[in-house]
């Protein structure tokens, strides 16, 4: 990286460090600041920063981003406790994000013109994801019940990794029909992919299996016994996540899916270092997070191409009705009331695992900058990012006046449920309300 990037990267963060609780108080989200900056340095405006979207330096923090976050988000859910009091996520995460692919996917064929159903079915899954950090004073708030809240929690730490698999079925498909010159091509084709898709989705699954379960067994251990420094654990912690991506790729498995089952055995198995686990994703995490933010306004923003009505209409329609019909209907028959569901349906921002499986996508050629869908999940990105961050501290104000009614004290809403783990930031932003 040439001193001048590497600058004006470090002016960014350090800028922000010093006004970020000026910024908050002016909903201006680190992801906002981050994009804008690189966008203002990149190829868009000043051109001072050039860093093409398929560099290798692009992808790979790409790719360290994606196995952290999956690695930290699903360590933070202790897979064992999910039941039937946390029966809303479930049903958002089992129901809700296949029934947004498919809303998504519908709507891509109808208006996106020459888009077939390979290409949208993989637009609806690199948008099927959410990112709570755009929305982190919904789940920071303590004036929200503690059900609202752990929803929201549940659903965004393991909704990306729980997609991951229907973005490589959906880029073996995109492979396969491109590649196929002839029916003998294309049955060789599809039948190599399907071969190396179902050895990824096998043996990923299997080494972050072994990984989380001995990490877990051995830091316990260690721990308890007083023979590792808390800086120590947070490297090894680092290191496990690498591991398991690193044992998956070398075996012919999938490594997002390895880090994203490791995250989760350890969470489960070993709740005394969930702390460490979510202190190490609000300092290294969200570095990467934003970098990766910044490498979007950077190369990612100006390579959009042209931005047509169906693709402003789909952007749009992601983000206010598919997101939203599709939690209503999966949340069909519960006991929330209405403002609870609009709640969690509006706040699904798209951001990281979009942005990182758009990327990946880029990387696989099986979309190319500028063309509809990759313009479509620029778009929506954007917006969400704006929208969302800008909306998030408002609006969960207002719900919060209306579940806090002395008549609504009874309400599903209030029913206790167990809190997973929310990241340290969370927290203390919560404390310092007082409530």
């Amino acid at each position: 990286m040439h001193a001048p990037t590497l600058a004006l990267i470090a002016l960014a963060a350090v800028v922000f460090a010093a006004l970020s609780r000026r910024a908050e108080q002016r909903f201006l989200t680190p992801a906002m600041v981050f994009a804008g900056f690189g966008f203002l340095v990149g190829p868009g405006v000043f051109d001072l920063v050039v860093l093409p979207i398929d560099t290798e330096a692009i992808h790979a923090l790409a790719e360290i981003a994606l196995a952290l976050t999956l690695f930290v988000d699903a360590a933070r859910i202790d897979v064992s406790r999910l039941g039937r009091e946390h029966s809303e996520p479930l049903r958002m995460l089992a129901l809700g994000l296949p029934l947004m692919i498919a809303l998504g996917a519908g709507l891509a064929l109808l208006l996106l013109p020459g888009v077939g159903w390979p290409l949208a079915f993989l637009l609806a899954t690199v948008l099927a994801p959410t990112d709570a950090a755009l929305g982190q004073p919904v789940v920071a708030d303590r004036r929200l019940p503690v059900r609202v809240r752990q929803t929201l929690n549940v659903e965004s730490g393991l909704n990306d990794g729980l997609a991951f698999p229907a973005l490589l079925v959906a880029l073996a498909l995109v492979a396969g029909t491109a590649d196929a010159g002839s029916a003998a091509a294309e049955t060789r084709s599809t039948a190599d992919w399907l071969q190396v898709l179902g050895l990824q989705l096998l043996l990923g699954p299997l080494a972050g299996l072994a990984v989380g379960y001995a990490g877990a067994l051995l830091f316990e251990a260690a721990n308890r016994r007083g023979w590792m420094e808390p800086t120590a654990l947070r490297i090894g912690l680092l290191a496990l996540a690498f591991l398991a991506f690193g044992g998956a790729e070398t075996i012919g498995g999938n490594g997002y899916l390895a880090a994203f089952v490791a995250g989760g055995v350890m969470g489960t198995r070993a709740p005394d270092l969930r702390e460490t686990l979510c202190a190490f994703g609000e300092t290294e995490g969200q570095l990467l997070s934003l970098l990766v933010f910044l490498a979007f306004g950077v190369a990612v923003m100006p390579d959009v191409g042209t931005l047509s009505w169906p693709v402003l209409l789909y952007a749009l329609a992601s983000l206010f009705l598919l997101r939203l019909a599709a939690v209503a209907l999966s949340l069909a028959g519960s006991r929330l009331r209405w403002p609870s569901v609009a709640l969690f349906g509006w706040f699904g921002p798209r951001g990281l695992a979009s942005i990182i499986y758009l990327l990946i996508a880029v990387r696989e050629g099986a979309v190319a900058a500028g063309d509809p869908i990759f313009t479509a999940v620029v778009v929506t990105v954007v917006l969400s990012i704006l929208l969302h961050g800008a909306s998030a501290g408002p609006l969960a104000a207002a719900y919060a006046r209306w579940v806090q009614a002395p008549h609504r004290s009874g309400h599903h809403e209030h029913t206790p449920v167990h809190a997973f783990a929310l990241a340290r930031r969370a927290l203390e932003k919560a404390a310092g309300r007082g409530s």
